[in-house]
């Protein structure tokens, strides 16, 4: 029961990402700087931005790079979906938004698990990868580069669950 609205979806944009530990991304401010750039075309454009906040028991806030506006949509996970346990369909539903733009953290997970979830409510996407991040993962004891995670989560979007571009070729 989608519209044709389009609006923009910024994901788990929020501090932990930023900060030397565990949960440290690749370059997280370079993607975050070019997520700004697109909240700022939308807020230009008056068009819808909902921002995703994972609910982390610490460092949870959404980053400064990106903070959000008085009246913004601000929508709380538990989960990596944006979907699952929230208010996000029924709001994009209500608003007749049927077109996201997504741009977040972190590539191979929240935004992928939600961007393959918008295929099941009949909701085209488009992903700003530059704007994205992720890091580093281990599997057998190998260690995947964080570039190298990005790129193989962003080409198994692209094409079947997204239009996969740069900001560069969005704006």
């Amino acid at each position: 029961m989608n519209g044709n609205k389009e609006a923009l979806l910024l994901i788990d944009i929020q501090d932990v990402y930023f900060m030397p530990g565990p949960l440290l991304l690749h370059k997280p401010s370079e993607a975050a700087g070019k997520a700004a750039l697109v909240l700022d075309k939308f807020r230009k454009e008056d068009k819808p931005v909902i921002f995703i906040k994972h609910d982390f028991k610490v460092f949870s806030g959404i980053n400064k790079i990106v903070k959000p506006w008085p009246g913004e949509k601000i929508i709380e996970k538990k989960y990596p979906s944006s979907f699952l346990e929230t208010d996000l369909l029924e709001y994009l539903n209500e608003k007749k938004i049927g077109k996201l733009i997504v741009v977040g953290m972190m590539s191979h997970m929240c935004v992928d698990t939600t961007v393959r979830a918008c295929q099941d409510h009949g909701i085209k996407v488009t992903v700003i990868e530059d704007a994205c991040t992720t890091q580093s993962l281990k599997f057998k004891g190998e260690k995947i580069p964080a570039t190298t995670v990005h790129k193989a989560f962003m080409a198994s979007l692209d094409g079947m669950f997204a239009k996969v571009v740069s900001l560069e070729e969005y704006l």
